[in-house]
């Protein structure tokens, strides 16, 4: 159910209010009709017809001018007003005739739903005290059921009309509650949503961009230290250098475009090789090893699937490069039945794999790594002791299609 649901049963509800307060309103002046006809039939010629003629058409002008007085939600000092102009019309003419009685009963429902509870009680009271008055003055005789009858109706039509009141009162008011608390958590979900998408260009951010920059930074400063003693050698630095440079431009306009990664233009197995190619150097040699199984002929992975072990790929060979101090490291992509699996390994210095993060090195690439992972719906594993290597293993779980492949995009778990 959404608030335009909550908005639209506010509005049945008015509506049906509106269907009885027509209904009263067409009671009162059948009544009006009858009491009126049942005199002129009885007395057409008496002294008071022409009293009972004026005051009937009198009461009719009233009563249609409060209907277009009344007010859709709350009384006003005009409309009491109004009814007591009324209630005192219907009293003169239940003097002059005792028949016109009747005519007061429909006043029950515009007073409960004009005057305050109490008053309202007092004019019902009032009301029905002047049709028991006028009906033992017809009947000529005291009569149990014309004493008793009337307040028992009108205790009963008073009761139901306030318990219709105080529930629809609940009702709005629950109404209210519901529509202000979706509004809330709305709000609460934007807010969410934005603080995961900053989380999300963090992590993008961090894994190409601030990585690159430092792989430039590290680059520069070796060409410095060798450029007075070998010159060649400084320029190649400077040459791969400018080359990383390159390539994060092209990164950063993907960013503007739509934040897909630049290398996986030709598929995730070129993208891990370029980027082991990438981080290859005369200190580090990068190997790629693909372990498709049944992955010929089924197309690319999803591409949230492709991006994500991309940027897992790049986060864990950037820690390699800068704090491993490795000779040798392999990335290993195994797709499974049901999974999809990539491991980088290497055989540098080691860490305590039970933090993530590593004292005396920025950065929150293990961090990122988990997040990306867990937001697949997939597992981080890492395998690490200090002087022995480190081992981290991806693992994201895969749904094929109806077709046996595997979707282009893949939903939010």
């Amino acid at each position: 159910m959404r608030e335009s649901d909550d908005v639209a049963g506010a509005e049945a509800g008015a509506t049906d209010s509106r269907w009885l307060a027509a209904l009263m309103h067409a009671a009162f002046f059948l009544l009006l009709a009858v009491a009126l006809a049942r005199f002129l039939l009885r007395h057409p010629g008496g002294a008071r017809t022409p009293w009972i003629i004026a005051f009937s058409a009198v009461l009719a002008v009233l009563y249609v001018v409060g209907i277009a007085w009344a007010g859709p939600r709350r009384s006003t000092v005009r409309q009491r007003v109004w009814l007591s102009l009324v209630v005192a019309v219907v009293v003169v003419l239940v003097v002059l005739a005792p028949s016109f009685a009747w005519v007061g009963i429909p006043l029950f429902y515009t007073g409960l739903r004009t005057l305050p509870t109490r008053a309202a009680l007092i004019l019902v009271a009032l009301l029905t005290g002047l049709v028991i008055a006028s009906q033992v003055r017809l009947a000529g005789r005291w009569d149990p059921d014309l004493v008793l009858g009337p307040p028992i109706v009108a205790m009963v039509a008073a009761g139901v009309f306030l318990q219709m009141q105080r529930q629809a009162a609940r009702q709005r008011a629950l109404i209210d509650d519901l529509i202000r608390t979706r509004r809330e958590l709305a709000a609460a979900e934007r807010r969410a949503g934005t603080l995961a998408e900053r989380q999300r260009l963090s992590m993008e951010i961090h894994d190409t961009l601030a990585q690159g920059l430092s792989s430039q930074q590290m680059l520069l400063q070796a060409a410095e230290r060798v450029w007075a003693s070998d010159p060649g050698k400084a320029r190649t630095h400077v040459h791969t250098a400018a080359s990383i440079a390159d390539h994060n431009l092209t990164e950063a306009r993907r960013f503007v475009q739509d934040l897909a990664p630049a290398d996986l233009a030709h598929g995730l197995e070129q993208a891990l090789r370029t980027v082991a190619a990438r981080e290859s150097g005369e200190r580090l040699t990068v190997r790629v090893h693909i372990d498709a199984g049944e992955r010929a002929g089924l197309g690319r992975l999803p591409d949230r699937v492709e991006a994500a072990l991309l940027r897992i790929a790049q986060g864990a060979l950037a820690n390699v490069r800068e704090h491993a101090g490795a000779s040798g490291a392999a990335v290993t992509l195994t797709l499974l039945d049901d999974q999809v699996v990539l491991d980088v390994a290497d055989d540098g210095c080691g860490f305590d794999a039970g933090v993530d993060v590593v004292p005396g090195v920025r950065g929150h690439g293990l961090a990122a790594m988990r997040a990306r992972v867990r937001q697949l719906g997939g597992d981080l594993a890492i395998e690490s002791a200090t002087g022995e290597g480190t081992v981290l293993s991806a693992s994201i779980p895969l749904v094929r299609g109806p077709g046996g492949g595997w979707p282009r995009s893949s939903p939010r778990p």
